[in-house]
């Protein structure tokens, strides 16, 4: 066995490493280095990184460029190479889906945080919470993560990164539906804004709020928020994917108001935002575009939509909102129980749909059995239950719901499962115009009691 002694001064080690990962496996089954360094890392060059590049795994590519973070060196050159490599380190960590590794890299980073401008330290801590957030199921983590860059913010006087990662903070509260909490973190956090007048920053967190409401079932705010937003998106320019979300946001209160055609046009004014900057939100804001032409009655529409611009996103969403189309057309309460049983995914867990679908479900049924029951005095809830195709439950307790909510006139004969329908009672014409008389005749007696006062006086 040959053993080459070998001193590689930091200068030159990482052409040392290079050679040796590059050596010939016989070489390397005959032979054993022996490295004498003054220290582990690696120098703060261009070399070091393209070292990590050249590595077989993605841990070893790691461990190189960590130890290029360990270099002591603080000149301009050296610094701007370990920014590459942080951005470098946390694409590889999100890859291998190592969140608290990049929780830990955010920590170790602090002391370098204080050799680099405000600015840049925030881009990178915001670039490292946005790779924690691509990686699966990790909302409890970037909770956590965000927690803890507040409070070292708070200490270090840090405004400006305080101020977003409180934003991004909220935004994760309330997807958790930690409504309570996040509220209390906005309410604070818009004061402070609004005296600074960041108005990019105060689009998104009025923005947020109004999500927040929305959430909470608390319209009047949700809008109040929402006009406060476009107030403050009017005065500086705002990037289109945000003017997306302002629209996006917007159709969806007018549509909670029953206002389905200007909703249309937020829509669509959404659509073509995040369409040109290919946003994944493009295929949502599409199917709320279809689910706005459904509840105007206007179904028959929605093919000729998805196939004039939808193309590219055709999939379940659009899928869904096809079926829920064809079965309001027909009039078929079945079909429409199919299609939200096949596509519950798309329609029973987005909260938006699911709330306007089961609105059109119950008009739907309601239509559907005062036209069945229209011929009949009596008639068995099971005959109606057969003639709908939906179960006997079902069918009496919307009956007993329409009775109460005098949609018919009729009671249910539970003893033998029968539905009596009363005919509707005429009203006489002769009371509303006895009763208009008798006020004409009220208004002359005042007349003359105020001319004979007069009069008297």
């Amino acid at each position: 066995m040959t053993c080459f002694p070998i001193s590689l001064t930091q200068s030159n080690v990482a052409s040392g490493l290079r050679f040796l990962l590059r050596s010939p496996s016989s070489i390397l089954a005959n032979s054993v280095f022996i490295i004498n360094m003054s220290s582990s890392h690696l120098p703060a060059t261009s070399e070091s990184l393209d070292l990590a590049s050249e590595a077989k795994t993605r841990s070893e590519a790691i461990n190189i460029l960590y130890r290029v973070l360990d270099n002591p060196a603080s000149s301009s050159e050296a610094l701007r190479v370990k920014e590459q490599a942080i951005t470098k380190i946390s694409e590889l960590l999100r890859e291998e889906n190592r969140g608290e590794d990049l929780r830990g890299l955010l920590t170790t980073l602090r002391p370098f945080f204080a050799l680099i401008p405000k600015a840049k330290t925030a881009k990178i801590v915001r670039g490292i919470i946005d790779s924690v957030a691509k990686i699966p199921n990790s909302t409890d983590l970037q909770i956590s993560l965000c927690k803890e860059m507040v409070e070292w913010t708070r200490a270090e006087k840090r405004t400006f990164l305080r101020q977003r990662v409180e934003a991004r903070l909220a935004a994760l509260l309330m997807d958790s539906k930690e409504y309570s909490e996040a509220l209390t973190l906005l309410s604070g956090l818009v004061k402070e804004v609004r005296r600074l007048d960041d108005k990019l920053l105060l689009v998104d967190i009025d923005l947020l709020e109004s999500k927040l409401h929305f959430s909470l079932r608390n319209l009047p705010k949700a809008k109040a928020a929402l006009t406060a937003a476009r107030t403050a998106a009017n005065a500086i320019y705002v990037p289109p994917a945000q003017q997306g979300t302002i629209d996006l946001q917007s159709g969806i209160l007018h549509a909670e108001e029953k206002d389905y055609k200007t909703a249309y046009s937020y829509f669509f004014e959404a659509f073509e935002a995040f369409n040109a900057l290919d946003d994944p939100r493009a295929v949502y804001s599409l199917k709320y575009m279809l689910l706005c032409k459904i509840m105007v009655n206007q179904a028959d529409d929605v093919a000729g939509i998805i196939s004039s611009k939808a193309l590219k996103f055709l999939g379940p969403e659009l899928d869904a909102m096809k079926a829920v189309a064809d079965a309001y057309a027909k009039r078929s309460l079945k079909l429409f129980e199919t299609a939200l049983q096949d596509f519950k995914a798309q329609l029973d867990e987005d909260p938006i749909v699911h709330r306007h679908l089961s609105s059109l479900y119950d008009t739907l049924l309601e239509q559907n059995l005062c036209r069945l029951i229209e011929p009949f005095s009596r008639v068995e809830i099971a005959h109606i239950a057969s003639l709908i195709e939906l179960p006997v439950e079902h069918v009496e307790k919307k009956l007993s719901q329409m009775i109460l909510d005098k949609k018919f006139a009729g009671t249910l004969d539970q003893g033998v499962g029968c539905l009596i329908i009363f005919e509707d009672p005429k009203t006489d014409a002769i009371f509303p115009a006895t009763l208009e008389t008798i006020q004409n005749m009220g208004k002359v007696v005042d007349s003359l009691f105020v001319r004979s006062a007069k009069i008297m006086a």
